[in-house]
């Protein structure tokens, strides 16, 4: 199966809110089978559709210990119904901003609804590192970046870096 492209900050594709998925059909899962596959080359925990330039709902994720081999989740049009507490996201990355990490802060415990990729509909709480991942997924798919969460400072540092490098990449 073929990969698909990680789109990377600053392309303007990753600040688009996903539109909802009407259909659960055999392309549908076909995209959901080269996302995962995708985020398991990157590799990554989670995977929005928007960051491969798909204008879905939809992610995948797998916050399995490697050593417990993989756990693929997927989850269409999901939603964040309550969070509490709050917990911070040490050292967070992104495969949409690459060679950049920052603290994060997230809440701690939330409720999520959306469907599987078999349309089941599912609403389950998480906590912790899942609570970290759904987070960041379900953000993407809502057109904000985790740079977004941080210092205005941070943010722009990181943004001069990036503009630099495209910069010498063009020349």
């Amino acid at each position: 199966m073929s990969l698909l492209d990680i789109l990377t900050f600053p392309d303007t594709f990753l600040k688009k809110t996903a539109r909802p998925v009407e259909q659960i059909d055999g392309e549908l899962q076909a995209i959901i089978d080269r996302m995962s596959d995708t985020m398991y080359q990157a590799p990554g925990v989670g995977l929005a559709a928007v960051q491969v330039g798909l204008d879905k709902s939809l992610l995948v994720y797998d916050v399995a210990d490697k050593e417990d081999g993989r756990d693929l989740h997927v989850l269409i049009n999901p939603r964040i119904l309550a969070q509490e507490g709050q917990i911070l996201s040490e050292n967070e990355g992104c495969l949409s901003v690459p060679d950049f990490r920052a603290d994060v802060t997230r809440s701690a415990n939330i409720l999520v609804e959306g469907v599987d990729r078999d349309g089941k509909p599912l609403r389950f709480e998480a906590e912790g590192f899942m609570a970290i991942v759904l987070q960041h997924e379900i953000d993407h798919l809502n057109g904000t970046l985790f740079i977004d969460r941080i210092s205005a400072l941070k943010r722009q540092l990181y943004t001069r870096r990036v503009k630099k490098y495209l910069k010498h990449q063009g020349e």
